[in-house]
């Protein structure tokens, strides 16, 4: 599974109608209006690399009201829930 993070900057007073056309997505799996540069962050998960332009420049950048996007790729997962799964398998 791959994960990319992006961060959307929208024409202000557009931001519910852009994040309800990001959530719909398919590929989108959370989109949430946050505060500071960005109004939108969306989470991308496919399952191959190549995917993503599919769903960021294919779908994703072309939604009315997207002014720029900024795309950073997941390395890898550290969540208190996969570690605490981890430890419960008696994995090191």
């Amino acid at each position: 599974m791959v994960t990319a993070i992006v961060m959307i900057k929208t024409d202000v007073d557009r931001i519910p109608e852009v994040a309800e056309a990001v959530s719909a997505v398919d590929g989108v799996s959370e989109a949430y209006s946050v505060t500071g540069e960005w109004n939108l962050i969306a989470i991308v998960r496919v399952h191959a690399h190549d995917e993503l332009a599919e769903v960021i420049p294919g779908r994703l950048n072309k939604i009315p009201g997207i002014v720029r996007t900024e795309t950073h790729i997941a390395f890898r997962a550290y969540s208190r829930h996969d570690l605490e799964a981890a430890f419960a398998l008696g994995l090191e």
